[in-house]
Order: C-alpha cells, then structure tokens, then sequence
C-alpha cells in the first residue's frame, strides 16, 4: 500500500523530486528575504538613534511600524 503510494505507478520519482525541489526553493526564498529584513530593520535603527530626541519622539508617534522594529532590535540585542 504504501510502496504504492510513493512510487505513483511509476510517476514517483517526478513527482517527489518537484516537491524537494519546490520545497528547497521557498526555503532559499524565505531566508534571503529573512536575512534582507534584518539588514533594513538595522539600518532604520542606526538612522532613528541620529535623531534628537524630540524627532525620535514624533517618528515613533507617528508610526506603529516604528516601534516595533525599535522593540524587537531592543529584545535581540
């Protein structure tokens, strides 16, 4: 039943193969857009820390996005 199933009358080896390979791709994405994130996320850090305090203020006001990202470089670092 089972060896049945996995070779797919003999279609198994493509089909499998498609998966793994589609499977390794979405991964490769995932992590270069992960690791491309984080380089972004530093750098807006780096440039909200050069503002004077009153524009840090106002930044963070306005922007929830900014907070976040302000919270979770604070709780990795």
């Amino acid at each position: 039943m089972i060896t049945n199933f996995i070779s797919m009358n003999g279609d198994g080896l493509f089909v499998w193969l498609s998966f793994g390979v589609t499977i390794f791709a979405c991964l490769v994405v995932y992590i270069k857009t992960k690791k491309t994130l984080n380089k972004y996320e530093k750098e807006f850090v780096e440039e909200i820390e050069k503002l004077s305090v009153v524009e840090r203020k106002k930044v963070l006001e306005k922007s929830k996005i900014a907070t976040q990202v302000l919270t979770s470089q604070s709780k990795s670092a």
